[in-house]
Order: C-alpha cells, then structure tokens, then sequence
C-alpha cells in the first residue's frame, strides 16, 4: 500500500487532531476509526480509492499518533472531535470504517449522524448486551471496566504497550490472519501504526479500552442511517463480535450483515474493494 499523507487541524480548544489521506482529494469521504492502538497511518484500499471516487482520511485517536490527548475523552468528544473536523474541511457526505474496537468509534459517529453511512469491519460488538456470550476473560475486563474504571485505565496503562498489543493480535488470531498481519510489508506497516500510536505512551489506548467496553452513546435500535456489518466466518479474536455479527445485525434498523465463510478477521485488506464498494453504494 502506497503511503498517504499526512496532515492535522488545531481543535477550537487548541488539541491537535490528526491524519493521514488516501485517493483523490475530490473524492467522496471515508473516515477510518483504526483497531487498538494504531495510528491512521495504517490505511486500506488505496488501489481501489480513485476509481471508487472515495478518498479515504484515517484519524488519529485522541492520544493515539500525532493527535493530542483529550484530558476527558468519551465517545461524545470524539463524536465532536469529528464533527467539527468535517465541518473544518467542509466534507460532504462523509461515511465511516471502524475496523475492530475502531467500529464503536465508528457507531458513534453514525449514532450522531456525523456520517451517512457506516461500516463496521470484524468489529467489537456492543459488548455490554453480549456479556453472556463473550469468553470468559473477556467478560472479566467488561466486568472490571464497569466496576472501577478509573483503577481498570490505571492497570491496562501499566501493563499496555505496542509490543504487548502487538503479541496480544497475533496469539488470538486465526492462521488464515496471521498470514496476512506477518506478511512482508504489511506486518511492518501494522507494528509501525502501533509504535506510532503508542508514541505518546499507553495512556490513549487505556482510554479507548474503557470507552469502548462500555455502553454506546445511542444503542444500535437508535441509529437510523445505513450500516455494513463485515465479518469472517474463521475470525478467532476474542474481542470481536462474539456471534460474527448476528445479534447486532438484528438491533440495527437499517443493516446489511455479511458473514464470509473463508475470510477471518483481516478481511478488511483482502476485501477491501468489496467493503468500500458496498459502503459507496448504500
């Protein structure tokens, strides 16, 4: 994948927020919310944007990358993170990727109708409606997030890093992944998003953990515009949807679920025209 571009705006309350482009500048806008961890420098389908005529803006999470920390962050200020960067760079009809914890970042933009559509990419479901599916240790983390979450963020910041997150996607995935996430090139541009977002130190990810095992801003029965459910019927993660999808697909009124029986949960680079195709054309 060829590298994008990168560029940031200064936030009415002075952060910096940041990101890296793809495709024609003219192009219809996607914005991508990254798995765990990751800067917006891991970008998907640049081959395919300019005959799509998409371009693609992957952001840098509050903490994550060259985006400042947001001393408070929630799903609402990233949700009015985004909002006034569209309005700042006057982006007509944007839609939205998330891609695994990345698409409850995503649901929360199309909950507030930020964006017009949305797809959600081997993502985590809303795992506070899912508890009784969930592995155990994942349930565990849900149950401590919600407790305490002040001394749940404390611990996974004393614990989290780029080479631990990084061990953490590669022991958990499916083997049909952990050929595509160790391919040569790829598995470089991966660890390189991670040490990137971890640049500034752990503390932007403890964040987005917690905000995202927890509950949504606006549950799926509440968000209206349409949205495309991805997921590979082989994907292993733990953190993802527990039932590939299904029981979300059913809250959304508006949704289109694909499960694909030989995919796992990298399909996001080896689907990635399919993904942006169908997204386009909602």
């Amino acid at each position: 994948m060829e590298s994008g571009t990168s560029d940031q705006l200064q936030l009415a309350d002075g952060r910096l927020l940041a990101w890296t482009r793809w495709g024609p500048p003219d192009g219809r806008p996607v914005l991508f919310c990254t798995g765990a961890g990751a800067s917006g420098t891991l970008g998907f389908g640049s081959d395919v944007l300019p005959r799509l005529g998409l371009q693609l803006l992957s952001i840098d999470r509050p903490g994550l990358g060259r985006s400042s920390p947001h001393p408070a962050k929630t799903l609402d200020t990233w949700v009015a993170d985004v909002r006034e960067l569209v309005a700042r760079l006057s982006l007509t009809n944007p839609m939205a990727v998330g891609f695994s914890q990345g698409s409850v970042f995503a649901a929360a933009l199309a909950g507030a109708e930020v964006v017009t559509a949305a797809a959600l990419v081997s993502g985590q479901d809303d795992l506070t409606a899912q508890r009784e599916l969930l592995p155990a240790e994942v349930a565990a983390l849900l149950d401590a997030a919600a407790r305490d979450p002040d001394v749940f963020e404390q611990e996974i910041a004393r614990t989290a890093s780029a080479d631990w997150l990084w061990r953490l996607v590669i022991d958990t995935s499916a083997e049909v992944d952990r050929r595509v996430y160790l391919a040569d090139g790829f598995g470089a541009r991966f660890r390189q998003a991670l040490d990137e977002g971890f640049a500034q130190g752990p503390a932007g990810y403890a964040r987005d953990l917690v905000n995202a095992l927890g509950p949504w801003p606006q549950p799926p029965e509440r968000i209206a515009v349409p949205v495309e459910l991805w997921y590979g019927a082989l994907d292993t993660s733990p953190v993802h949807s527990p039932d590939h999808g299904r029981t979300l697909a059913r809250r959304f009124p508006n949704c289109h679920h694909r499960l694909l029986g030989s995919e796992g949960g990298s399909l996001l680079w080896t689907r990635s025209a399919e993904i942006l195709t169908a997204l386009r054309d909602r």
